[in-house]
């Protein structure tokens, strides 16, 4: 079956793509890397909120990641980060099925807000597809979109772009 992203749906997500580089265009991010099941993670941070948390391998790699995610804002090592925030988001990761307590700096537009808060229902373990997103959210037209929105989610631990397909 063929679906299509409604013009609006378009629309909100070009302004996206205008607005939010303008909104962080100014920021500074501080980051830690720590080890993880799944290798290293880094968790950037702004503003004492959350803005992205990366898994990978390479904890260079995962710099390079920060720095193409936020090319306008200065990235710079937290030596003094805040150990608990840190240890919570390991722990998230060892255990997805546990309640999130995170500071998160969540930001996007309407429509991926949506998607976000609609995957943050999926029950950790379990995984559905952007049909069933879109559905959720109440724009079944809108499947690519919904799977855009879960590309470019920065919080993918806090919001588990991972459980759509």
């Amino acid at each position: 079956m063929f679906t299509s992203t409604s013009n609006a749906d378009l629309a909100e997500t070009r302004a996206a793509d205008v607005l939010i580089p303008l909104i962080r265009a100014a920021a500074t991010i501080s980051f830690a890397i720590a080890p993880c099941s799944l290798g290293f993670v880094i968790i950037a941070v702004s503003e004492q909120l959350i803005r992205s948390i990366i898994v990978g391998d390479d904890p260079e790699m995962l710099v390079s990641d920060l720095q193409n995610q936020f090319p306008n804002a200065a990235i710079e090592i937290n030596e003094n980060y805040d150990a608990g925030m840190v240890a919570k988001v390991v722990d998230l990761i060892e255990r997805p099925d546990q309640a999130l307590d995170l500071p998160l700096d969540i930001r996007g537009t309407d429509f991926q807000m949506r998607v976000w808060d609609a995957l943050q229902k999926v029950p950790a373990g379990s995984t559905v597809n952007y049909t069933f997103l879109a559905e959720q959210i109440g724009a079944p037209n809108a499947v690519r979109a919904v799977a855009q929105a879960c590309a470019v989610n920065h919080l993918a631990t806090g919001a588990p772009c991972h459980q759509a397909a």
